[in-house]
């Protein structure tokens, strides 16, 4: 494969991540559960991507950005809640080898930063520890829960989505 095949391969990836990020969140935000202290992104299931492909990282880094812009997030939400995604999927990719390892980087980078923006961007009422209960729990059920059943089914037809060669 020539170097240009790789890179318009790598972009494409990427485009599709965000792409299916923004739309994953976009439902969710349609049943509430894109922000607030309890939420539920159905697209942060995507953050395990990076297991499979490097070009997951600013895929799904891209998409958090978009998803924040079209949601109407503040800019601190925008700023913050995409640099929590970008170094969660840093650090899906690092640990790439494990495949259950892998979930925990956004778990935890989100349940770390998320909880200052909800408290001091968006002055809601219920304080930091609780925040990182409440949104800990919900990127559980996302990164961990849904992340592993989609890796389980991308494990199955790898070869044809995440091709190297």
């Amino acid at each position: 494969m020539t170097s240009q095949t790789k890179n318009t391969r790598y972009i494409a990836q990427a485009a599709l991540i965000a792409a299916a990020y923004t739309v994953l969140t976009l439902l969710a935000a349609g049943f509430d559960l894109a922000s607030g202290a309890i939420q539920v992104r159905f697209s942060e299931a995507l953050t395990i991507l990076p297991f499979f492909t490097p070009a997951a990282v600013p895929g799904l880094a891209l998409g958090c950005l978009i998803s924040n812009l079209i949601t109407g997030c503040v800019l601190p939400d925008i700023i913050f809640g995409t640099l929590a995604t970008l170094i969660g999927a840093v650090g899906t990719y690092a640990l790439r080898s494990n495949r259950y390892l892998c979930a925990l980087p956004p778990i935890i980078s989100n349940a770390l930063i998320i909880p200052f923006i909800l408290s001091y961007a968006y002055h809601i009422p219920g304080g930091i520890p609780f925040f990182m209960l409440t949104v800990g729990a919900g990127e559980f059920l996302s990164c961990m829960v849904l992340g592993q059943l989609l890796i389980s089914a991308l494990l199955k037809v790898r070869g044809r989505i995440f091709a190297e060669d």
